[in-house]
């Protein structure tokens, strides 16, 4: 087996009262995949900064191979006094680094280089941290949060761009589907300890959930075996001392290992106040568009939303998508269409942006607006303490400053101030941002209760295919189409992955000296017979495949095939995505022969 690249020992760190670290082991080998798993405040990001050397344990040791390069992204990038994007990550190169690494990479996440840092958005910012720490092509990458701000097919490009590396991962997120793509191990922070498996994210649920079944059945044996103890302390002393005082030294023994038990942190109980019931109808757009300047954002979009519906919207970051919220709940007057809302409609909404919050104002003041103890939870009072413990804060925390909060404190706050306000129509914009899994879970779980009608803004993939029941998805120039059921059914009926409209995430480019070595070795060679054959039948196979799809996709278009049929839907889905695959892999074998007999052929 291969020596560690990092390795931490028995490491321990306490912040006040409970140690927030006690006797942590982690050890990362050469191109190992590890997803770092953990409830928001168990320590992962802590954690993650003493691997990276920026964070000085309280015990421990922290050994790194030498000549290893270790790199570390932050949730919140620091740019310092740089003046531009590329100079904050050509920074970040060591002597010897490639330069173009940086520029290549800076353009294929969506930048230009150009852009003034102090003035980046969420999503710019974490795209440039991105290209800062991957430009160098470390031995060992530590992520914290990397999907962060990013939209969907910069997500895609980064998994492929990170799968294809050889270097060591150590990758913290909240994304599902992006650790499950990416993970080959598990280390699980819980209660200040990790427990590692050589399985990735796929398992770990299942993993947990049976690890903590035996543990509360190790819990449930020393109950009993404390009760039977205690009735032999009372009924059953014998006259042999020594044996007796050796048994009472184990009751307490047995006494200390409970007391000094940590139970696993509470669930948040996540609850929406909904209003009377709205009309059958909610929102009915026909035709609406929506432009700035010379940009069309809508043109011409149209559907039909019903009490009960979770729409999904999604899309790059800058194509439309809060504008076409805006549009459909009437916060935006469309420039031609016309908009319908539904009877009896009371929103509410959870932003994104949290610019609502006054960083300056207590966790209690941002709860209750300032006004007493009290906040109103679906019309009736409660007292904030209560409500603030259902969302898993601390009664000490009352008093805390809204600006010294996590990412996921905050995510919970303004999760707490949308659901206290009854309504029949939820619009969440990036609801999953900083949120520990058990939070999400509880979160998916309470929309599924829901009864009124949930718009939904989301990059997270697998949080749209577990909630929505349609997705409205951009195709460019202001075209906006409506595919029934999640995410991956999106895909599947689009037969293509998302693409970005306003800066396009490029598959990786041959480099200059390989592309200039191509023409010399093709001159060096033939055409195989099976390469010949390939180029003669591929064009009929592709013909075939392209009716094929096209068969299917006049059964797709049936708008009622999903409500009346949706083994149907989910076989024929199932067989057009198929069908793509093979397409596509067909063009691009054929694409690349052509080119190849045309290199022959003018060597």
């Amino acid at each position: 087996m291969a020596p560690p690249l990092i390795q931490l020992k028995d490491i321990k760190l306490t912040f006040g009262g409970t140690p927030l670290l006690s006797g942590v082991e982690l050890n990362v080998a050469p191109s190992e995949r590890v997803c770092l798993i953990g409830r928001n405040g168990s320590g992962k990001s802590t954690l993650l900064k003493i691997a990276a050397g920026i964070v000085e344990p309280d015990g421990g040791t922290r050994f790194v191979q030498p000549g290893a390069t270790v790199r570390y992204l932050p949730q919140e990038p620091d740019f310092g006094n740089h003046k531009t994007t590329l100079a904050y990550v050509e920074a970040g190169l060591a002597p010897g680094d490639d330069p173009y690494q940086a520029r290549y990479l800076v353009e294929q996440l969506g930048l230009t280089g150009n852009e003034n840092p102090a003035n980046v958005s969420g999503g710019e910012a974490r795209r440039a941290a991105l290209a800062r720490v991957l430009a160098p092509s470390p031995d060992i990458l530590l992520l914290d949060e990397p999907t962060n701000h990013l939209d969907l097919s910069t997500i895609e490009w980064l998994e492929k761009e990170l799968d294809s590396r050889r270097g060591a991962l150590v990758i913290i997120s909240h994304d599902r589907r992006f650790l499950t793509n990416l993970s080959r191990s598990t280390a699980w922070l819980d209660r200040g300890k990790i427990k590692q498996i050589d399985r990735g994210f796929a398992s770990f649920e299942s993993w947990r959930d049976e690890v903590l079944a035996e543990e509360e059945r190790d819990q449930h044996k020393l109950d009993r075996k404390i009760v039977d103890e205690e009735h032999w302390l009372r009924h059953g002393v014998s006259g042999r001392r020594k044996r007796n005082v050796k048994r009472l030294g184990n009751l307490h023994a047995l006494r200390d290992q409970r007391r000094n038990y940590r139970g696993t942190a509470g669930t948040a109980s996540l609850a929406a106040a909904e209003a009377e019931q709205s009309g059958k109808l909610v929102i009915e757009a026909k035709g609406v568009t929506k432009a700035f300047g010379d940009r069309i954002i809508v043109d011409g979009f149209s559907t039909r939303i019903q009490r009960g519906d979770r729409l999904g919207i999604i899309g790059p970051n800058g194509a439309g998508k809060t504008t076409l919220v805006n549009l459909l709940t009437g916060g935006a007057e469309p420039d031609s269409g016309t908009l319908r809302l539904g009877a009896n409609l009371e929103t509410a909404t959870l932003d994104q942006h949290r610019e609502s919050l006054d960083p300056k104002s207590t966790l209690a003041e941002a709860l209750t607006g300032g006004r007493g103890d009290q906040i109103m939870v679906g019309g009736k009072p409660k007292h904030v303490v209560g409500y603030m413990k259902d969302f898993l804060f601390a009664q000490e925390q009352r008093g805390t400053p809204v600006e010294v909060l996590s990412g996921g404190e905050r995510g919970r706050l303004m999760l707490a101030r949308a659901l206290a306000k009854p309504s029949n129509l939820l619009v969440l914009d990036e609801p999953t941002n900083d949120l520990d899994l058990e939070t999400l879970d509880v979160l998916e779980d309470m929309l599924g209760d829901y009864e009124g009608t949930v718009i939904l803004i989301s990059h997270d993939r697998d949080f749209l295919d577990r909630i929505v029941t349609s997705v409205i998805a951009p195709e460019g120039n202001g075209k906006w189409t409506e595919y029934a059921g999640g995410y991956s059914d999106m895909l599947t009926q689009r037969g293509a992955d998302l693409k970005r409209e306003t800066a396009k995430v490029q598959a990786p480019v041959e480099k200059k000296e390989e592309r200039q070595a191509a023409p010399s070795s093709a001159s060096k060679r033939k055409l195989s017979f099976n390469e010949k054959h390939a180029l003669e039948t591929l064009p009929k196979k592709m013909e075939t495949l392209h009716a094929d799809i096209a068969k299917l996709q006049r059964v797709l278009d049936d708008p009622n095939l999903y409500a009346k049929d949706r083994k149907r839907f989910d076989d024929t889905s199932a067989a057009i995505a198929r069908a793509h695959e093979e397409l596509s892999a067909s063009e691009e074998r054929w694409l690349e022969l052509e080119m190849l007999r045309e290199e022959i052929e003018q060597a």
